[in-house]
């Protein structure tokens, strides 16, 4: 059975680990996660003998959306080694990322995502001002093949 109740749960609870980096180390401290999803493609299809003058939909090919990741700069060489990595074509540069939504005692996992064989899309450094007072932020977009929802039992 589902973790279940009558209100949705916070969205600031959350945790990111993914192959080699641990959800509670530092750089896996992101202040944002967004674009979790999945898109089932649907054709359109009539055989000329169909009895309705109307086309029937079917199943096509499914893409996961893109993942973006937020994080304050750290001077941590976590994320710019798996970028060049990619970028250099070193074998075995996939990773699966995990992303769980936390209750509110920051134990129980309530949803979790799983992405299978993601990799660094794009990756945009801080704006700077020397007049600004916001912090330094990174972000990091990942592409991946598949992703898992797991609820929590």
């Amino acid at each position: 059975m589902a973790f279940k109740r009558d209100h949705p749960f916070s969205q600031f609870n959350f945790r990111v680990s993914w192959d080699g980096l641990g959800e509670t180390t530092v750089e896996a401290g992101f202040q944002e996660v967004s674009g979790l999803g999945t898109e089932i493609t649907v054709a359109e299809y009539r055989p000329g003998n169909h009895a309705f003058n109307s086309t029937m939909k079917v199943n096509g090919t499914h893409k996961v959306t893109d993942v973006t990741l937020k994080r304050g700069v750290i001077g941590s060489a976590e994320l710019y080694t798996w970028i060049n990595d990619v970028r250099n074509g070193t074998p075995n540069h996939f990773k699966n990322v995990t992303i769980k939504l936390m209750a509110e005692d920051r134990v129980t996992t309530v949803v979790q995502w799983k992405l299978t064989n993601a990799r660094p899309m794009k990756y945009t450094g801080p704006s700077l001002n020397g007049k600004g007072t916001d912090l330094a932020i990174e972000e990091l977009v990942l592409a991946s093949e598949r992703i898992d929802i797991e609820l929590a039992a």
